[in-house]
């Protein structure tokens, strides 16, 4: 369920049924509005982000900007439908990848490269060419790309004290699973896992599939080539998970526990590590059962480990481009609210409060919070980035993907099957 809280002005409730989001927006208080679709339930991103909203407004008489919110799993159902629909958002959160593409080909989206060349590419030297790169299909920019990210393991340091394990010594998976072990025989336990979304759980097969194939292996299964993602990488990917998974790391109830009950259970202490965003320190405090989380001081932070003697490396990274993409139909005023969104002041505020690494020049080297920063040291000294599968993949895909992962890790299906119904479905999707 989404989490209640007091939403500032234009804001929709958390609860908002796609009824009532389609049928609450109006425009008869302004002569244009812009419709914000966004995934975030947290008070003080949603107040900053209403801040930014509220100067545009200023600067620009006659805009108004209406942020609506669906929650991420309401959001993934419902967006193909919303799109189709007549009250379309203007602008609406996207992991770029794959399922960006897929909505940049039905024609619901706007090019935006006009507006990032104009007056001689102002807006586009103000971000990273390589987080363009992400968004741009056929030569054309469908989304203007605010954050990356990264995922890594993230550990309670009190717990890991108590069972008496380092931090700096779990390099390989074998580490990982011996961690795992230490901390359950001290009556710890280890991970925390959202297995009822379970996109969460593609982490683990997605950075494992990254750590035995190596970024070669893993062009050659997107290419098809080699037996695709039938490959006996991927089917090793899929054994470790199952590994992992038969020693019941999780809490109980993963399975029906959302993303947010995971973020809860790591932040009440109730579990030793999770494996998350950047922004953990942010989400696990605001979703603690007091408000407050860990303190920041007892949060640690290390790299998904390798596989001894497979290609894969630690510099390896699974993490997210993120940004917003603009509709079709659109009020041209959209695309100059973002430009405002992602200029270096404001993205410097936002990522203070957010706690996320952004895109603009030179704002990710002002961070300062230790945890953030240790996430945007990784990626900068990162050797590749695998946009998450889920996305990269495509919607049909990536479905698979988290679906397999979450039937591998919970014993319902056998390493090979899965790795056969990733490929089938591949397959049904690139003939």
């Amino acid at each position: 369920m989404p989490v209640a809280i007091k939403w500032p002005r234009h804001v929709a409730a958390a609860t908002v049924g796609f009824s009532a989001l389609v049928a609450g927006a109006t425009t008869a208080s302004a002569d244009t509005v812009i419709k914000w679709l966004h995934l975030e339930n947290q008070e003080p991103v949603v107040e900053i982000w209403r801040q930014v909203a509220d100067e545009f407004e200023q600067a620009n008489p006659g805009v108004t900007i209406e942020m609506q919110f669906l929650e991420n799993q309401a959001f993934k159902a419902k967006l193909p439908t919303l799109l189709q629909s007549s009250e379309v958002p203007s602008l609406f959160y996207t992991w770029g990848g794959g399922v960006l593409k897929a909505q940049e080909e039905t024609g619901v989206l706007r090019d935006i490269s006009p507006a990032l060349d104009a007056d001689n590419n102002k807006w586009r030297d103000t971000l990273k060419p390589s987080s363009i790169a992400g968004m741009t299909y056929d030569d054309k920019v469908w989304a203007a790309p605010v954050l990356n990210g990264v995922v890594s393991f993230f550990y309670n340091k009190e717990l890991f004290d108590k069972a008496g394990v380092d931090a700096s010594q779990i390099t390989t998976w074998d580490d990982l699973l011996t961690t795992v072990q230490t901390l359950k025989d001290a009556g710890i336990t280890p991970i925390a896992g959202g297995g009822g979304d379970k996109w969460p759980i593609h982490f683990y097969w997605g950075y494992l599939a990254m750590r035995e194939a190596g970024h070669d292996g893993f062009t050659a299964a997107k290419a098809n080539e080699n037996g695709g993602f039938t490959n006996e990488a991927f089917v090793k990917a899929g054994q470790h998970l199952a590994d992992l998974g038969a020693l019941e790391p999780f809490q109980n109830g993963y399975q029906g526990a959302t993303w947010n009950d995971a973020l809860a259970t790591f932040g009440d202490g109730r579990a030793a590590m999770i494996l998350s965003f950047e922004n953990t320190g942010r989400t696990q405090a605001s979703n603690a059962t007091d408000g407050k989380g860990l303190d920041p001081a007892n949060i640690g932070r290390f790299a998904f480990p390798t596989i001894e003697g497979a290609p894969g490396l630690v510099t390896d990274n699974m993490g997210g481009l993120t940004g917003w993409a603009v509709t079709r139909d659109a009020p041209p005023e959209t695309e100059k609210f973002l430009e405002y969104y992602t200029s270096p002041e404001v993205s410097k505020r936002i990522s203070e409060v957010q706690k996320v690494i952004p895109v603009t020049v030179g704002v990710a080297d002002s961070i300062t919070d230790p945890l953030l920063k240790s996430s945007a040291e990784a990626l900068a000294d990162e050797t590749w980035h695998q946009n998450y599968l889920d996305q990269d993949l495509g919607p049909n895909v990536g479905a698979v993907v988290n679906d397999m992962s979450v039937a591998i890790v919970s014993g319902q299906t056998s390493p090979e099957d899965a790795a056969q119904q990733i490929q089938d479905t591949f397959e049904l999707e690139n003939m």
